[in-house]
């Protein structure tokens, strides 16, 4: 059995300053994701490439250090996810991260997936039937 990760603009933004008001629960789940993967169980943490657009995530950037150091993945927008993430767009109009989320949700082989968001109404909208945890922030 595998886990996937997966946090939105939010989470993101949230990991990156230590003022926001959500900063220390979404370190509270990074830390769980750390430790289980310490252990070995299959766990991964990953970001749309979308999302990092929308919360401007340069990992170039000294102002993203510590959300570097965090070994979370990047789930490219290649030719399947954009095809994906199109369909979920013209579907339910969620933003482009939203959908991108929607489309990593939607093809992962993970068996359980968990969202980080701060919006639980359109992660629930855009999953479908997808066996889904929501974190809400």
């Amino acid at each position: 059995m595998s886990r996937l990760v997966l946090l939105d603009n939010e989470a993101v933004l949230a990991l990156r300053d230590a003022s926001h008001p959500k900063h220390r629960k979404v370190i509270s789940h990074v830390q769980v994701i750390t430790s289980r993967q310490r252990r070995a169980e299959a766990i991964d943490a990953a970001v749309p490439t979308a999302v990092r657009v929308e919360a401007g995530w340069d990992r170039r950037s000294p102002a993203w250090a510590f959300p570097n150091r965090l070994r979370i993945a990047d789930v490219p927008l290649d030719v399947a996810h954009a095809s994906r993430a199109a369909a979920f767009r013209s579907a339910t109009g969620v933003p482009v991260a939203d959908a991108h989320l929607g489309a990593v949700m939607d093809l992962t082989s993970a068996t359980r997936i968990t969202v980080i968001t701060s919006d639980p109404r359109d992660m629930r909208r855009i999953a479908g039937d997808t066996d889904l945890t929501i974190v809400s922030l």
